[in-house]
């Protein structure tokens, strides 16, 4: 009978005295054996599929425990570190190339294309700029000379004299008021206009307003104001309250009272519905127009407050008959004070942007000032002569311009304006022009640019935001008096054109 064959135990052998895979006790312990051999079957297997793509047949077609965590810590060290260094120097070399290309597109005619794309993003650079105030608009210099056919137009007429006129933030519709009270609401384009309608007495009270001094209200105007966003239209003068109107309805719908004294000017901050009100009791009021309510109250002025304007919420610059000009700091309740040279008592101001501003005199001059300093930083002396002097293209040197034919109060800069953030401004007076001014920068002088006639006194000046056109209230007295009169003169809103050079090139 055949021999059966001898069948392999099932469990692992015994490791030999002296094993490398033993290690030393624990002879009946399996775990010497089977582990190693699993471990050391997945690792050759690893090494077969490595062999065909490199020389590790070359090393005997195994390696150990150490070699093997190794080639595991380079690859992850790769993978975190290494990869990195390695995008960026790729990142690096993709924008060397990319300028590279650029200059030598530069060299060869540009695809039209390219170069509208690259127009596009210089405007929208540039205009970003000015508008955070970080660059000045330049507009003086593109201000191109009228020609014959141009001329102050009249758009709108009162009855009495204009005394206040006020643009949209768009440009494309209109404000003014007249001292009988009339307030005219016109299109800038075509030029018609709406009247806004007081209400009655009771009305009036219901809104708010006290009970008139004398036995009729004075609806005599002496201010407006736009809110930025079109909404509110408020008015001032000698009833002593703010009138708050509904620019959509034209209706009134809030009457602020708290003055002593006429309401002499008014101001909207820009991007806010914040109101500022200025008083001949020399004081200044804040209100807020969305929810009717009083704010603050500002004193510092000695005297009757003339004139303000506003460059945002937080900034606001007045004129009085105290001979000085403030800068208020509204967050922060405090003012700069700057007074005006001898001889000479401030009657107009307007910001140019966040570090100058401009003021214009009785004597006849106009002054420009930097937050820097206390005095001018430049005086135009006799900026508005007479028609009839000789010298009618530039100012004269100091004094006041008095002609036979032509009284002392018509040589007054009863308004200034300027487009805020840029360099081009304009004045006004009752001798019959209106003068068109370059803001030279670093607060190095002003340069007169062109002058156009107007007869009367021009009691309100303001310059449309895109600069194309400039708008004047002008009537045959002065906005606070009577001591002056122009006969030959209309009362109304006259608007005159601003050829710009390269208006074609803008968006």
């Amino acid at each position: 009978m055949a021999p059966r064959p001898r069948k392999r135990a099932s469990h692992p052998t015994k490791p030999r005295a002296g094993s490398r895979r033993g290690g030393g006790g624990g002879d009946d312990d399996p775990f010497f054996e089977s582990e190693p051999k699993r471990r050391r079957g997945g690792r050759d297997e690893d090494i077969e599929s490595e062999d065909s793509d490199d020389d590790a047949v070359g090393f005997g077609g195994a390696v150990d425990e150490d070699g093997d965590e190794g080639v595991k810590e380079e690859e992850e060290e790769e993978t975190a570190g290494e990869k990195k260094v390695r995008m960026a120097k790729e990142l690096l070399k993709k924008l060397s190339d990319a300028a590279k290309r650029k200059e030598e597109d530069e060299d060869e005619d540009e695809d039209e294309d390219e170069a509208g794309g690259r127009r596009v993003a210089e405007i929208l650079q540039r205009r970003q700029l000015e508008e955070s105030g970080r660059k000045r608009r330049e507009l003086a210099s593109r201000v191109l000379p009228p020609e014959p056919k141009d001329g102050f137009k009249f758009i709108v007429k009162h009855r009495q004299p204009v005394t206040a006129v006020a643009l949209s933030n768009d440009g494309d519709r209109g404000f003014s008021a007249s001292k009988d009270g009339v307030i005219a609401h016109w299109d800038v384009e075509t030029g018609k206009s709406e009247k806004y309608l007081w209400p009655s007495e009771n009305v009036l009270i219901s809104h708010h307003a006290k009970p008139p001094l004398s036995a009729k209200r004075s609806k005599h105007i002496l201010a407006l104001a736009v809110s930025s966003d079109g909404r509110y239209l408020a008015s001032g003068g000698m009833d002593r309250h703010i009138h708050l109107w509904d620019v959509r309805s034209r209706e009134h719908i809030q009457a602020f009272s708290g003055h002593r004294g006429p309401i002499s000017c008014l101001a909207f901050g820009p991007d806010s519905s914040e109101l500022f009100s200025g008083s001949f009791d020399r004081s200044i009021m804040q209100w807020n127009a969305e929810d009717r309510t009083y704010m603050n109250c500002l004193y510092g002025h000695q005297n009757e407050i003339l004139t303000m304007d506003a460059l945002n919420k937080d900034r606001l610059l007045t004129v009085a008959r105290d001979r000085t000009m403030h800068l208020w700091k509204i967050p922060e309740e405090s003012q700069l004070v700057f007074r005006a040279p001898a001889a000479a008592s401030l009657e107009c101001c307007s910001f140019i942007d966040d570090k100058e501003f401009l003021s214009g005199s009785d004597d006849g001059s106009i002054e420009l000032w930097s937050i820097m300093r206390k005095k001018p930083t430049f005086i135009v002396r006799n900026a508005h002569p007479s028609l009839d002097s000789d010298d009618q293209e530039l100012p004269k040197e100091n004094g006041i311009h008095k002609p036979e034919n032509v009284s002392m109060a018509q040589s007054w800069v009863s308004a200034v304006a300027a487009r805020k953030g840029s360099d081009l401004a304009a004045s006004g007076a009752g001798n019959g022009l209106v003068r068109l001014w370059a803001i030279e920068p670093d607060s190095k002088g002003i340069r007169p640019l062109f002058k156009f006639k107007l007869d009367g006194f021009v009691n309100s000046l303001d310059i449309a935001k895109s600069g194309r056109f400039i708008v004047a209230g002008v009537g045959q007295e002065p906005r606070l008096g009577r001591w002056g009169r122009v006969r030959s003169a209309q009362n109304g809103v006259a608007i005159h054109p601003i050829r710009l050079e390269g208006e074609k090139d803008e968006l």
